[in-house]
């Protein structure tokens, strides 16, 4: 591709894209994120191509692969343009079907349509499923329309209009000024003012100034910048454009964890194709505006999505923070002035500038704009990447959304915020989720990691889990995160396994207290969220634990017993599944026998029991 040298060579090339598509066209649009090649997308994939090949359609039907569009539970997901219809749960043994009935035929598969659980309704097309109705995707819609590996999809989109709007007919200042009109606060956690951030570096003294993308994303289930980053890497890199036009900067990286290879490889991709467009490098557009961004593939260590422990490392150093008396965005990387957001952030940047401030703003609640993306996870059944407008209530998320908890089990508590955010008791699920609302429970937004937890799961053993996590993340600094972690998850392995004492909760809250006021870094000062969340909401549970050394939910090893119910029928399926062998047959079609001294509490027999014969005290 020749480099764009002008706004109106970037428009004709655009206007020449939509104009050589024909829109009438069959598309295949098939998901080709990390959720979807896991469960064998890139097979599929293989025989799309081998089918319409083989059948001589190559030149009616295109086949576009691309990112996640967010409806994780059901992939691989396969959409057909121009109808939008969608087919779920595909596999290779299903394509000769789709292409003879449905390319060649126009005839609908019913059995690979979504079928409601609730009303037993299907959906042909993809906005009939209502995983998608109570959405509003603004940044997640593109993900299932463009292939991130040909700039032209992006472009024919509208992509990198805002840059040529930005550096073109706003000054640096009017850039900024729309981005603080627009109230847009980050996404990667804190949820601080974008435009303050932006204003404190552009001010700062020393040159250069730096823009960097964190796409670390260390939390346990959240997958939003990932999934953004894989699926259109394009929108990041024009907000970061924009960003370091409004800065001042002219030199950006983007932070990507080694862990993400699709991510890291569709990133240096965009970059190339961008550079040869002329749409990064040197004077974009000869408008002597220059920029040039870089990757750098991060080691996997949560701590560092933290700014100075990520920009620790950027520079090559151990991942660890430090002390924020001096904010990154007057001394970051390499000491010079930084602005850091994550991908998110990045990708809402264009929108504001196209659309505009005044747009954005009727979008969310007073104090928290726009929409926020949500990695829906744990026991619910629509797993998947949920983009709502802030607001919506935890409710609709959860139940309407989400399509509330499987098996007919009961909502227990929601965990906001990934691993250092707070534990939501089901009697709050009419809150609405914003940066603040989510703060005053307890809470917290984070980059939007979001899990539900049923009946089954034990607040004890869920904050002794998050604290494990975090203990084994810490980077060991400071004192009061290295110790105090290290002791409460003492604490609590001792109270889920029958040694907890009746002054642990005072333990616990006195230590949480230390953490959150004493830590170096976000890492330590937030970690005692879980464990206080669920002793605010969840006190019963830990009693029970201590006093009458019984887990409630079933969980604890040590806590617990199996026993047979009188209605086992002793088909000897548990026989089979037990490692230990303490399960036997005592007489034909009468309940099987458990020898509790032989018995390890592993569950297998509770797991495989089709009738609910084994039951758990």
């Amino acid at each position: 591709m020749n480099r764009l040298s002008s706004p109106q060579e970037l428009e004709a090339l655009r206007e020449s894209i939509v104009r050589n598509r024909d829109t009438s066209r069959r598309c295949l649009t098939i998901c080709g994120g990390t959720g979807c090649l896991a469960l064998g997308a890139e097979d599929l994939i293989a025989a799309f191509r081998s089918e319409v090949e083989s059948r001589g359609l190559n030149s009616g039907v295109d086949i576009r692969v691309t990112g996640c569009p967010g409806f994780c539970e059901r992939g691989p997901l396969v959409v057909i343009e121009p109808e939008n219809i969608l087919y779920q749960r595909v596999r290779p043994k299903d394509v000769a079907e789709i292409v003879s009935e449905t390319i060649v035929s126009g005839k609908i598969i019913d059995r690979l349509l979504y079928v409601d659980p609730n009303t037993g309704q299907q959906a042909v097309h993809e906005s009939e499923v209502p995983f998608y109705k109570k959405q509003l995707r603004l940044l997640l819609a593109d993900n299932s329309r463009i292939d991130p590996n040909n700039v032209n999809d992006y472009i024919a989109l509208g992509g990198y209009s805002a840059l040529v709007k930005a550096i073109f007919k706003m000054s640096p200042v009017e850039v900024l000024e729309e981005v603080r009109k627009a109230n847009l606060r980050g996404r990667g956690g804190g949820g601080f003012a974008t435009a303050r951030k932006w204003q404190t570096t552009r001010d700062a003294e020393g040159e250069p100034k730096y823009v960097i993308c964190n796409c670390d994303e260390g939390d346990p289930g959240a997958f939003m910048d990932r999934s953004l980053m894989e699926g259109n890497p394009h929108s990041a890199i024009e907000g970061m454009l924009i960003g370091a036009y409004a800065i001042g900067s002219n030199e950006g990286f983007i932070y990507v964890r080694n862990e993400y290879p699709l991510a890291v490889l569709h990133a240096g991709t965009a970059i190339r194709q961008a550079e040869e467009c002329g749409l990064l490098g040197d004077n974009i557009f000869g408008s002597g505006f220059s920029c040039r961004i870089s990757i750098n593939r991060g080691g996997g260590a949560f701590v560092c999505g933290e700014s100075t422990a990520l920009m620790a490392s950027l520079e090559g150093k151990v991942g660890e923070p430090r002390a924020k008396y001096i904010h990154t965005s007057e001394k970051g990387l390499w000491e010079k002035p930084t602005n850091l957001n994550n991908v998110e952030t990045w990708a809402n940047v264009p929108l504001i500038i196209n659309k505009g401030a005044d747009w954005y703003r009727q979008i969310g609640t007073e104090n928290s704009k726009g929409t926020k993306i949500f990695s829906l996870v744990g026991k619910v059944n629509n797993t998947g990447l949920v983009e709502v407008p802030m607001g919506m209530t935890l409710r609709e998320i959860v139940m309407d959304i989400g399509g509330g908890v499987p098996k007919g089990k009961k909502l227990k508590a929601i965990q906001t915020g990934g691993p250092s955010g707070g534990c939501i008791p089901e009697s709050m699920l009419g809150i609405p989720v914003d940066f603040d609302e989510l703060d005053k429970v307890g809470s917290m937004m984070g980059s939007g990691g979001m899990i539900v937890m049923d009946e089954t799961n034990c607040m004890v053993d869920i904050a002794r889990y998050f604290i494990s996590f975090l203990e084994g993340e810490s980077c060991g600094k400071c004192v009061p995160c290295r110790e105090g972690l290290k002791r409460m998850r003492e604490i609590l392995t001792g109270i889920t396994e029958g040694r907890g004492e009746e002054e642990d909760i005072e333990r616990l809250e006195h230590l949480s207290e230390t953490l959150t006021d004493s830590a170096l870094c976000g890492l330590g000062q937030t970690a005692p969220n879980p464990v206080l969340t669920s002793i605010r909401y969840f006190r019963d549970e830990y009693q029970a634990h201590i006093r009458d050394k019984r887990c409630p939910a079933g969980v604890c090893k040590a806590l617990i017993t199996y026993s047979i119910s009188d209605k086992c029928p002793g088909c000897g399926l548990c026989i089979k599944t037990c490692p230990q062998g303490a399960i036997t047959l005592v007489e034909k079609k009468k309940p099987v026998l458990l020898d509790q001294e032989k018995c390890i509490k592993c569950g297998a027999c509770y797991d495989v029991c089709r009738l609910d014969s084994v039951i758990v005290k």
